[in-house]
């Protein structure tokens, strides 16, 4: 079997890969006391994860879904800012609400992740808002395509 660039293969049955241009990330976690952890990346930035007094934590940090869910919100939010901004739609405010129900076995993964997107819009520009929702949620946020493998993300746009 010859292994080249595009991958291994014999001359009967060749295999071939695709090849993606990757970008690498790294973040270190550190434990900091009872179940809270200070997570550091490599760019410097440093998030507290921790639960609740009553979970056994210190309650100093987010806990790791709500986290989950704060990122995919966030990851989103850029799309849209961005998308909006390249449509020219004006707008002064842009919030982002995610609630997600679990199951009660473990592991305990979310059943189904609810977004609800406020925005300052013009009712004219609700349509270039809806789009904007919508290629985030298709196609550029990758928490989204990530978390979509695993259970629905529904979403509804409401004007402020």
């Amino acid at each position: 079997m010859e292994c080249g660039e595009l991958g291994c293969g014999s001359s009967k049955n060749e295999i071939k890969y695709t090849t993606y241009k990757t970008i690498q990330m790294k973040v270190t976690t550190s434990w900091v006391e009872t179940l809270a952890f200070d997570v550091k990346a490599d760019t410097g930035h440093v998030a507290r994860l921790d639960t609740s007094i009553e979970g056994g934590g210190s309650g100093s940090g987010m806990n790791p879904k709500k986290m989950l869910l704060g990122s995919l919100c966030g990851c989103s939010g850029i799309d849209v800012v961005e998308i909006l901004h390249k449509m020219k739609v004006p707008f002064t405010k842009l919030e982002i609400e995610a609630s997600a129900e679990q199951t009660e076995d473990h592991p305990k993964v979310f059943k189904f992740i609810d977004m609800v997107y406020r925005c300052d819009v013009s009712p004219e520009n609700l349509d270039k808002l809806n789009r904007a929702v919508s290629l985030s949620k298709e196609k550029y946020c990758g928490i989204s395509a990530m978390l979509a493998k695993h259970c629905p993300i529904n979403y509804t746009i409401e004007l402020i």
